[in-house]
């Protein structure tokens, strides 16, 4: 019986169910595939990833700056000195002297392609004391430590230039050349009346135009300047130096120190002609212990002198015409002259390095310049001292 209502019931069960599936339909639907695209309204621009750095541009213009520019200085402090007591005096005699000379040299060389602009300093001091007896007013003597000048001279040349070739360049060379203090007779007479050189009396200033030649061979490092055209001017400022001094009774008081320049009215002298620079300068052995250097220059003042008045090639009838000259009236315009001859300065330098601090240099210098003096001038020193030299490459 239980059988029969389990059925019942699932037969009723169905028949309901039947009228609700028929109310759910699915329609059919079309589907078709289309392209898809994506549109990309956002405007792209391009980032450089490059940027500035401070410290590289400092670097590379130091970098061309080292390249183009070489620093070169070098200074010294060279002397001696020689010292005894009384009683070495006493027995064996001797004197106590001080000896010092300090030099100091800078070369710089800028070179931008084919311009080349090469500038040397060089300057030179040195001062010596001795002792010197002195007698007074009342007949007394008495013995001081003086302390007298030496050497005193400083140069600076600018030499700018174009290259033409490998060996061959065309350009100009300016030097000045002059002193720094006073210069007196001699080292008892060191008063305004024995005043005989200054700063400016003498100077001399060279202009000239030419062409170098750098030989190429490394174990003779010779080069060679003429210059056609050139201008030699000599200055004298100080009338005191340059002019006859005497007292209102006609005494004088010192000579006249006129520097080459003939009229006494005028402060400088100007000569056009042709001049010619040949200079060596060479290390030797893997230290570099011997350093060599010579400079050899002269000056011809040809073009002044085809306009010269009054010249007189033989020297004794120069002296006659001279004393006849002096005995007249002494008017400028009517002195004798000798022709203008060949002005030579040859500097010579021999440096013995005994350790990077310590060196010995030998000096030698001859200079002719017949308008000072006849005889050719030389001057020659050995000294032992310190040495500083600085490069940037």
């Amino acid at each position: 019986m239980k059988h029969f209502y389990l059925l019942l019931a699932l037969s009723s069960f169905l028949v309901s169910a039947l009228p609700a599936a028929a109310q759910i339909s699915i329609d059919e639907v079309n589907a078709e595939q289309e392209g898809v695209t994506f549109r990309d309204r956002l405007k792209s621009t391009p980032v450089d990833v490059d940027y500035f750095s401070l410290a590289r541009y400092k670097a590379e213009r130091a970098a061309i700056r080292k390249e183009r520019n070489y620093l070169e200085i070098k200074a010294d402090l060279q002397g001696s000195l020689t010292s005894y007591n009384d009683s070495w005096i006493a027995v064996s005699g001797g004197d106590n002297s001080i000896a010092l000379t300090a030099t100091l040299f800078l070369k710089h060389t800028f070179t931008k392609n084919l311009f080349t602009v090469e500038t040397i300093f060089n300057a030179k001091m040195g001062y010596n004391r001795m002792r010197v007896e002195t007698t007074n007013d009342d007949g007394s003597t008495d013995s001081n430590g003086v302390w007298f000048k030496n050497q005193d001279e400083f140069d600076i040349s600018v030499s700018p230039a174009f290259k033409m070739s490998k060996n061959w360049s065309y350009g100009s060379i300016f030097k000045f050349r002059s002193q720094f203090v006073n210069g007196y007779v001699s080292r008892t007479e060191q008063e305004r009346k024995h005043l005989k050189s200054t700063f400016m009396t003498p100077g001399y200033l060279d202009i000239s135009f030419g062409f170098t030649y750098n030989c190429p061979v490394k174990k003779f490092p010779i080069v060679i300047n003429l210059s056609p055209l050139s201008l030699n001017a000599t200055f004298a400022e100080s009338d005191w130096i340059r002019r006859r001094q005497v007292d209102k009774d006609g005494n004088e008081i010192k000579p006249a120190y006129s520097c080459g320049i003939e009229d006494p009215d005028k402060t400088s002298k100007y000569e056009g002609g042709s001049s010619i620079q040949i200079d060596f300068d060479r290390t030797f052995g893997k230290s570099n212990y011997l350093h060599y250097k010579t400079r050899i220059s002269g000056f011809y003042g040809w073009m002044t002198d085809l306009g010269q008045k009054n010249k007189i090639r033989d020297y004794t009838e120069y002296r006659l015409a001279y004393e006849k000259w002096l005995s007249g009236g002494q008017n400028i315009k009517d002195k004798p002259r000798l022709p203008i001859h060949p002005t030579v300065r040859w500097e010579n330098t021999l440096e013995i390095y005994a350790t990077k601090y310590i060196k010995t240099t030998l000096n030698f210098q001859l200079y002719y310049n017949r308008a000072q003096n006849l005889d050719v001038q030389t001057n020659t020193q050995l000294l032992v001292g310190l040495t500083y030299t600085f490069k940037n490459k």
